[in-house]
């Protein structure tokens, strides 16, 4: 194998595509801060127990695992900020009022987690804590619409459901945890005939409930649907009312529902939702509420956010033009270097013109030239 391979679903980045990461990067920050939002930067490597504690079988196949060589301690390599996050607030912040935090960092995944992506995504996210109303969950996804915009997304939709009406169907229902995962996988994929043999033996609402989650999806005429469909199992009303209050406050923005949705059940507590846009293959977006997020670090408050990968995302938002620059010729004289220096003091780029080669650049659009007239060295156009 050629020294210059790299593993499966792991890839450079070139100029032309790093150049718009950077450039997202920087806009998502500027859109999270514009709401309050504070930049923590967790470390990539921590402690095993601490980066996994809490968070499911799910995560911890996602992350690669190493000893450290100065503690002989295990450890492991981020696949998920969030809980990172969590510990922030929960010990070196501990504050007692709302916190909003923001981040964006690289995560390594074990294997892609779905067709075509990378093992190394770049994952923006934004979390507030300590406020349980809806009004957190609301600014999530205002939030969270606010960065696609900053990217130029367009036409995208977001997908919300609750994970507490599938818990409340099983309330007080004794079920072993394996079988509880095939339940919970039997509604995912929407497989009707696994899920009514899982269920056979389930009280009769519990039974017929779950049954007609599977056909629960759509606009929002599925919520009259749910409400009838679920009439006898208690709590369900109170969340489906939340869910019409999420979508009246999204404007124009086209909202959906699927009730058997259950990505990340462990993990979220709550309403949760997904923001697709035409060209993806999946949301671009997910999040919600998970409360239980802090639990495991001795300060279980309420919490709400969402995050996404901005390299999933630069693949479907429209190319930035390139820069325009100046080309200049390289020189020591002092005169010429200080027409340079006076321009790329104003911000300009200045691409020098080394002796006997042109510039090859993929990110650069020189539209003009520095050039000497009369003994001055003005720019013109090319």
């Amino acid at each position: 194998m050629s020294a210059w391979v790299l593993p499966d679903h792991i890839a450079d980045v070139l100029p032309s595509e790093a150049r718009h990461i950077e450039e997202l990067r920087r806009g998502l920050l500027d859109t999270a801060r514009s709401y309050g939002y504070e930049l923590v930067m967790p470390p990539l490597l921590e402690h095993l127990e601490s980066l996994l504690t809490g968070t499911g079988e799910a995560l911890d196949l996602q992350t690669f695992k190493l000893v450290d060589q100065l503690s002989g301690r295990s450890l492991g390599l981020r696949a998920d900020t969030t809980q990172q996050v969590a510990r922030i607030d929960a010990h070196l912040l501990n504050r007692q009022g709302v916190t909003r935090l923001c981040y964006c960092g690289p995560v390594l995944h074990t294997r892609p987690d779905r067709p075509h992506a990378t093992r190394e995504p770049l994952q923006f996210g934004a979390e507030i804590y300590g406020h349980a109303g809806l009004e957190a969950d609301l600014e999530a996804l205002l939030l969270a619409q606010d960065c696609l915009r900053v990217a130029q997304v367009r036409d995208f939709s977001v997908d919300l459901a609750d994970v507490r009406i599938v818990r409340s169907l099983l309330a007080g229902v004794p079920v072993e945890a394996q079988v509880l995962r095939a339940v919970h996988a039997a509604l995912a994929t929407k497989d009707a005939s696994e899920l009514a043999s899982l269920t056979r033996d389930f009280p009769e609402a519990s039974r017929e409930g779950l049954l007609a989650l599977l056909s629960l999806y759509g606009d929002a005429k599925v919520l009259d649907e749910a409400e009838r469909a679920l009439q006898r199992t208690p709590g369900v009303r109170d969340l489906l009312a939340n869910l019409r209050w999420m979508a009246s406050r999204l404007g124009e923005t086209p909202v959906t529902f699927d009730l058997a949705d259950l990505r990340g059940y462990a993990y979220y507590s709550g309403t949760r939702f997904g923001i697709y846009a035409r060209g993806a293959s999946d949301a671009l977006v997910r999040g919600g509420r998970y409360d239980e997020v802090g639990a495991v670090f001795g300060r279980n408050r309420p919490a709400a956010g969402f995050s996404l990968d901005i390299k999933q995302l630069v693949s479907v938002v429209p190319p930035r033009p390139l820069k325009a620059a100046i080309r200049a010729p390289w020189g020591e004289a002092q005169d010429v270097n200080a027409a340079i220096a006076a321009l790329r003091s104003r911000g300009e780029t200045v691409v020098c013109v080394l002796p006997g080669h042109e510039s090859e650049v993929d990110e650069f659009h020189c539209d003009r030239e520095l050039v000497n007239i009369a003994g001055q060295w003005a720019v013109q156009a090319i």
